[in-house]
Formats: C-alpha cells, sequence, structure tokens
C-alpha cells in the first residue's frame, strides 16, 4: 500500500475479493471512499473521467476502493490519471473479469499496479486453518463440492449454492456487457467442457457438438478463461517429432463448478468420472499454490500422436517437473521413456490421493 501504484485484485465471482479488502482497509484505517461499479450512477459519474472531476472526488480522501470495476467503461483510463497525479491517495480495484478490467488496465497502467489473483480456497489455505488429518477426511467433499468459501462455510447448504452460482453469478459479467449474444449455446459449451475435464479439447468436435461455428466456440471459451471460470493448458512440445503442439486441455478452478454443471452430486463411489475429478483438483490446486505464492511457471500437458501422455508438465527455469495423477494406488501408471529421454533433466511424479501433500503445499515437491 501506499507506494504510487493501483492494487488489483481479481477472480471468479464469490470468492471474497470484497471481504478481503474490507478486511485490508480495517487494517490500514484511512479516510476511505468506497464506490461499486455495479451502480449505474457510479458508471455515469466515471464514464469520461478527468482530473477535475477526480479532485473533488476524492477530496479529504486517503483510500478509493473501487469494488466490480470492470463494469466501469473508462477503468484503465481512470486508475492511470489517479495514479499519476493523486499520489497521496492509494486506489484499489476488485474485478470478477479480466476481460474489462485487467485489458484496458494493462494498456494504461504499465509499472502502475501490483496484481492479486483471488481463487476459491486452497488446499495450503484449509489445511492452515483446520489441520492435516481433518482435510484427508474432507477429500471425497472437497472433490465434489470444491472450496468456494460459501461452501466452506455452509456446507449443508453446498449443492444449492452451487447450482446458484454456476447458474447465475459466474456468467454476470459476460451477459451483462453483451459479450455472449447466445446464452443458450454458452451453457451448451459450458456443460459440454464439464463433462470432457482431462480431455483434449477438439474445438471443431465441439462446434459439431453443440451446433455452432468453430469461431463461436473458441470466442465463447476465451470469454469463460477471462471471467476465471476455466483454464487451459497447452501441449508441450520441442524435442519430440510426434508431440502435439497446437491442441489445448481445459480446466475448471473448482471441482464443485463442475458437478454444479453436470447437475451431479454423487458420491465417488458412484460415478465413473472420479479420474477426471482428480485430475482437475490436483491441477487447480496446484494453480492455486502457484498464484498465492507467487510463482512463475509455465503449465502444459504432453501427449503424442501414438497417444503416449502425461497430465501436467511445470517449467520453472530449464527445470521440468512431470505428472501423472492416479485416483488409486493399485492403478498401473507410468512416465513415458520418449519423453524422460527427450528431456533427461525432468522430474517425474506419479501421485494418487494418498501422496498429494508436498505437490500441493511445496514449490518444488520431492520425486
Amino acid at each position: 500500500m501506499f507506494k504510487n501504484k493501483a492494487f488489483l485484485v481479481f477472480g471468479p465471482r464469490q470468492t471474497g475479493k470484497t471481504t478481503f479488502v474490507e478486511t485490508l482497509l480495517k487494517e490500514i484505517n484511512k479516510r476511505t471512499l468506497t464506490l461499486n461499479g455495479d451502480d449505474a450512477d457510479v458508471r455515469d459519474l466515471l464514464a469520461k473521467p478527468n482530473a477535475t472531476q477526480i479532485a473533488q472526488l476524492l477530496n479529504g480522501y486517503e483510500v478509493l476502493f473501487i469494488d466490480e470495476a470492470q463494469r466501469i467503461n473508462e477503468i484503465g483510463l481512470l486508475l492511470k490519471i489517479i495514479v499519476d497525479r493523486f499520489r497521496n491517495v492509494q486506489v484499489i480495484a476488485t474485478g470478477s473479469s479480466a476481460f474489462e478490467l485487467s485489458g484496458k488496465v494493462n494498456e494504461s497502467l504499465t509499472g502502475r499496479k501490483y496484481e492479486m489473483m483471488l481463487l476459491p480456497f486452497s488446499y495450503a489455505e484449509l489445511v492452515s486453518h483446520t489441520d492435516y488429518l481433518t482435510e484427508e477426511r474432507l477429500l471425497e467433499q472437497r472433490l465434489i463440492y470444491g472450496s468456494y468459501p460459501e461452501i466452506i462455510n455452509k456446507p449443508t447448504d453446498a449443492e444449492e449454492h452451487l447450482k446458484l452460482l454456476a447458474d447465475s453469478y459466474l456468467y454476470k459479467d459476460l451477459f451483462a456487457l453483451e459479450q455472449v449474444s447466445k446464452p443458450a449455446l454458452f451453457k451448451k459449451i459450458v456443460k459440454a467442457l464439464a463433462l470432457q475435464v482431462g480431455s483434449e479439447v477438439n474445438f471443431s468436435e465441439l462446434a459439431q457438438l453443440v451446433k455452432a461455428d468453430q469461431k463461436t466456440i473458441e470466442k465463447y471459451i476465451n470469454l469463460l478463461e477471462k471471467a476465471f471460470v476455466v483454464f487451459s493448458l497447452t501441449a508441450f512440445a520441442g524435442n519430440v517429432r510426434n508431440e502435439i503442439k497446437k491442441n489445448r486441455k481445459i480446466y475448471f478452478y473448482d471441482n464443485g463448478i463442475i458437478n454444479a454443471i453436470t447437475r451431479n452430486f454423487n458420491s465417488l463411489n458412484n460415478r465413473n468420472d472420479v479420474g477426471a475429478l482428480w485430475e482437475n483438483y490436483m491441477i487447480s490446486e496446484r494453480i492455486k499454490f502457484l498464484a498465492q505464492n507467487q510463482l512463475e511457471a509455465k503449465t502444459y500437458f504432453w501427449r503424442t500422436t501414438q497417444q503416449q501422455e502425461i497430465d501436467y508438465i511445470e517449467q520453472t527455469g530449464d527445470a521440468i517437473l512431470a505428472v501423472e495423477f492416479k485416483w488409486r494406488e493399485n492403478q498401473k501408471v507410468r512416465i513415458p521413456t520418449t519423453f524422460t529421454k527427450a528431456y533427461p533433466q525432468t522430474k517425474t511424479l506419479i501421485l494418487s490421493n494418498k501422496d498429494r501433500v508436498s505437490f500441493l503445499l511445496t514449490p518444488a515437491p520431492l520425486k
């Protein structure tokens, strides 16, 4: 705070961004002006910002907090003016979608901002709040209901809240900003992605499945990424001739959202997609760990045209980590020798549900 930079908090809806900033403001204990981009009069007031108008608005305040900042048209210009001309004012903004806030902000705020990603609770956060044994006992619940704050705090209402979240809140920004012209098609695409978690996404096949053109499919998936509903891994390629190079695998930031979209909250013993849920859980938890610890790493999957594959590749500088996930300990899984010969510096891991801890709590998990 107070280093002449804007502080931006990104993340999905309902992950506690407003609660986090309100807690932070209590600790700062400075005179604060709070505005909400969901309010039409706030959007009108800030639609065409200028220094004189902002000076009147900020008179007597030390902190400006703009919640749901992605709803304000000229948010990048507004933040730039405040950072450049009102150096005694700390501006904090939250955004539940990157397409408006991050895209326009990046153009205006190069070198003028700090960013923080706030995702659903991570395993590391939960185990520090409770304890290791409690989280072991709750693993099935996490795989089915995920770890949004509301779900952790009110587990008895988890199914109802997740359905509400998946049906409306997650896409609120996309629909409000008219980025989605075909909501019914959009929801079909989301469901199709939820049903094939862990599989490579073939845009052409997906287009045929939902009866849409490929460009629309790509646009809507891009919007889902920018709204922090899903993230993608691209293919790792370099030394092997028959490596797949262009495909993507798409994962959800939270397992509960997958099950809410597919309307499947059955126990793990009564479903055939446990492997996909496990893979999504492990990769999304690793992504959270990297984000929360500000660790720079490139993330991929690997596959050849002969169907040799590795679930997750993490590259940090010259170091490569290759990980295969298996739900059951007796399941036979191995890292392909084609990969280890081509990339001999690789550290390899095969993780079952009994040995996930180091992967979810350690920057460089042990082999």
